[in-house]
């Protein structure tokens, strides 16, 4: 049995990236990626900063959360995640700006050689990754 609407969520609020550096990560999505910083929460007893980062409004959208464990100075990435995937105009102007800002260019912008078989739907996009080393998708609309 389905669960009920009534006792079910409703929103994706964020996902969570533990990151070595904060305001370097904080750059890199504000920076080259475009979000605004949309909310800050540090707690010193649990010795956490939490940076909200995105494109609408925190109350509304779904959001990105760059956590900085103070005392870590690193994590290792495992093999369960994938990537998180973004929305552009342009993958292949947004690529060559990534370039000129020195971002790894993990698969170079073009279209996917393979088609859904349920939509016929083709994509057209690039992976990065940010400074962390986490793998964004830029998907072009």
């Amino acid at each position: 049995m389905p669960v009920s609407p009534k006792i079910a969520p409703n929103r994706l609020l964020f996902t969570m990236l533990r990151v070595r550096d904060l305001e370097q990560s904080v750059g890199f999505y504000r920076d080259l990626l475009g979000m605004t910083e949309l909310g800050r929460e540090t707690y010193p007893d649990a010795k956490f900063t939490a940076v909200f980062m995105g494109y609408g409004e925190r109350r509304k959208d779904t959001l990105v959360e760059l956590t900085h464990n103070w005392e870590n100075d690193g994590y290792a990435q495992g093999t369960a995640f994938g990537n998180i995937s973004l929305v552009v105009d342009d993958v292949y102007a947004l690529e060559a700006y990534l370039k000129d800002h020195d971002v790894a260019i993990l698969r170079p912008a073009g279209e996917l050689p393979i088609v859904s078989t349920e939509t016929g739907q083709k994509y057209t996009l690039a992976q990065i990754a940010d400074p962390d080393g986490y793998r964004i998708e830029l998907l072009q609309n």
